[in-house]
């Protein structure tokens, strides 16, 4: 478990609509980083 205030470790994400991957690092220094996990539209929530 990640501490709150704590560096987020590296991680790779594919892109839905790009196809391409992305990794955390590559932003670093760049842009800020939000993390959103939405869920389906049709789900309850």
């Amino acid at each position: 478990m990640i501490e709150v205030g704590a560096q987020a470790p590296d991680f790779k994400l594919a892109s839905q609509l790009a196809g391409k991957e992305y990794t955390l690092s590559q932003f670093k220094g760049e842009k800020n980083v939000m993390l959103v996990f939405y869920p389906l539209d049709w789900t309850p929530t």
